[in-house]
């Protein structure tokens, strides 16, 4: 005899409710003291505050400065000639409203505390331009005015490395339980993933207490480098997952005495870490993957999808490799690709087309870095494809060989980058003027931050040789 299903309460649920009522049930059931408000700032940063949860249920409503969206990695924030365009000059409130989908606990927190992100919007209710995750929802709202549903699968590589509290001194791998740091390349190794079962417990245990689900977790081809597989959903959910997992992996692995980094590329001997994302678009109503014809087959709108990718990633490069750093991993000698060129189940190229059922046909984007923002890449992408489906592109033909030794298609470094964005008609309507001026105005300061920074090559061989 089958069971009756349970039906879910709110106060149930590890993560996420509907209202305000239903959180505060759900804060009071687990008998919650305190509440991270929090909002990922243009670098996925969390910023907000911390107030008791009584002071949160009497008004859920925060305020911020607009500056909060301007701020550069460094603390910093742009001297821009058009700063008309990017600052309110009296660096007045924004008003922050809590999305009760994300309320989840601080599992790593000392006292009972919860964590719930909110949404940016002007004193007269209209988002903010500038802040990532209304970036987002205007992208997915273009693929619903089409009566589309974008599906999206972030796959998020990192590595743990000894602490670090001198930058100057190169990284290192941490020690694992066998008292010795790796050595050599350990691709999809158990055996190297076990040296770090302790936190690994921990990852998925705090995981679990937030409503975070971990699809696989594998070691990378780096020394003590890692990639966690998520499963596919909507993008803002899964935007807001790796935001979440971000913190989630950097605090477990603080409790073992290690760092975690998504720096695109922590060591000059080692691989690049990268945020790959599968894609692909359903029929709003019928759920229906449309890159897929009814006997199978890929459709146009699967061909130019790959094909508004390969036209317009070069010019939002400078949001899928927002650092100078990341430009390290985009190199020829790296596994990263370096070009847009496209292939069945080709790791060597930027676009690659796994092996799949049709219902799951989608296209894998492995340019993005892993310190990418989540919310701005997957937004990138997704619009990119999203341009290349209205206009009707059609893609070059596949690569059935290696990528690696054809001609860079990829922006080499920051600024040039930046510029391609800016001049991209098409993707300031979708991103906004506000946005590409602020965007560009941070990239351009923390770069001439970086410029003020001699570095070791430049002691090593300019000192006595010039």
């Amino acid at each position: 005899m089958s069971k009756k299903k349970k039906t879910e309460r709110p106060e149930d649920r590890a993560r996420g409710v509907a209202s305000f009522e239903e959180a505060a049930t759900w804060l009071s059931q687990r008998g919650l003291e305190d509440i991270e408000c929090i909002v990922p700032d243009v670098a996925g940063v969390a910023r907000g505050k911390m107030m008791p949860v009584e002071k949160f249920l009497s008004g859920p409503t925060m305020t911020m400065p607009t500056s909060i969206f301007t701020q550069t990695i460094t603390g910093d924030y742009p001297e821009d000639e058009e700063a008309d365009e990017i600052y309110d000059p009296t660096d007045g409130d924004l008003v922050f409203e809590p999305d009760y989908s994300t309320l989840a606990v601080v599992p790593w927190a000392s006292d009972p505390t919860a964590q719930i992100i909110h949404d940016a919007y002007h004193k007269d209710g209209r988002p903010v331009d500038t802040a990532p995750r209304q970036v987002l929802r205007r992208v997915i709202d273009l693929y619903a005015h089409r009566g589309w549903k974008a599906v999206v699968a972030p796959e998020i590589e990192f590595y743990l490395i000894e602490p670090n509290t001198d930058p100057d001194y190169p990284l290192k791998p941490p020690i694992g339980r066998s008292g010795r740091p790796e050595i050599g390349r350990q691709s999809y190794s158990i055996a190297a993933v076990n040296e770090f079962d302790a936190l690994f417990d921990d990852i998925y245990d705090f995981s679990e207490a937030q409503g975070l689900e971990i699809d696989t977790l594998i070691h990378e081809e780096g020394s003590a480098q890692m990639e966690i597989n998520l499963l596919h959903g909507s993008p803002l959910e899964l935007a807001d997952q790796v935001f979440l997992f971000k913190r989630t992996i950097r605090e477990a692995a603080l409790r073992h005495k290690m760092y975690a980094t998504f720096m695109a590329k922590p060591m000059s001997n080692e691989p690049g870490s990268a945020m790959h994302i599968h894609q692909s678009v359903v029929n709003a109503e019928t759920g229906r993957n449309i890159f897929s014809d009814e006997d199978g087959t890929p459709t146009r709108e699967f061909f130019s999808f790959i094909a508004g990718q390969q036209r317009f990633l070069p010019s939002v490069l400078c949001i899928m490799a927002p650092y100078v750093n990341s430009y390290r991993r985009l190199t020829r000698a790296s596994v990263a690709p370096i070009n847009v060129h496209w292939g069945y189940d080709n790791r060597t190229v930027g676009l690659r087309v796994p092996n799949s059922s049709p219902q799951a046909r989608r296209v894998e984007n492995r340019v993005p870095s892993s310190d990418s923002n989540p919310y701005l890449a997957i937004a990138a992408s997704l619009a990119c494809g999203y341009l290349g489906m209205i206009s009707g592109l059609s893609p070059d033909d596949p690569v059935d060989g290696s990528a690696r030794q054809l001609p860079f298609g990829l922006p080499r470094g920051l600024l040039e980058s930046v510029v391609k964005f800016e001049e991209c008609e098409e993707l300031v309507d979708i991103f906004g003027k506000s946005f590409v001026a602020t965007y560009r105005a941070i990239k351009q300061a923390e770069y001439e931050t970086f410029m003020s920074v001699i570095s070791p090559w430049e002691r090593e061989y300019l000192l006595l040789n010039v």
